[in-house]
């Protein structure tokens, strides 16, 4: 039975501190569970400027640097969950997201929410593949 591995990255590592008591990511087995990322800037812990698109931006590089410290890319997504204050921003959003991955989209669920932590308009968690072996030896993380 695989054993759980929790990574959460140091300041320094691309990687927003956590605004609350959990991991950036937990992995068992071949699978990487990704903790919904803010649209915060990881040098300065704020939220950044701009709307839906541009938060989903900041997102995408929150995203980027927790998967990347685990050796692993966007492309490994499996599952995709969307979190949107305003869902009259759905198509702008999705002419933005079509273009984070250069091989065959991943599932996803977008839903409307009332509200999410640090005001954002978007937050986004993902499920990861792991090549076998992946993971082990995460760049960043403690």
């Amino acid at each position: 039975m695989p054993k759980k591995q929790t990574y959460v990255f140091e300041p320094g590592a691309g990687v927003p501190a956590q605004v609350g008591p959990f991991a950036h990511a937990v992995q068992w087995g071949d699978l990487l569970f990704v903790t919904g990322q803010m649209p915060t800037d990881p040098s300065t812990g704020e939220l950044v400027d701009g709307g839906t698109v541009e938060q989903a931006r900041q997102v995408l590089a929150n995203l980027r640097a927790v998967v990347a410290g685990v050796g692993a890319s966007l492309d490994d997504a499996l599952m995709v969950r969307v979190y949107l204050t305003d869902f009259a921003d759905f198509d702008a959003f999705n002419a933005e997201y079509v273009r984070w991955f250069s091989g065959p989209l991943p599932s996803r669920t977008c839903v409307g929410v009332t509200g999410l932590a640090v005001g954002a308009a978007v937050e986004i968690d993902l499920v990861v593949g792991l090549a076998h072996g992946a993971g082990r030896a995460p760049a960043g993380a403690a």
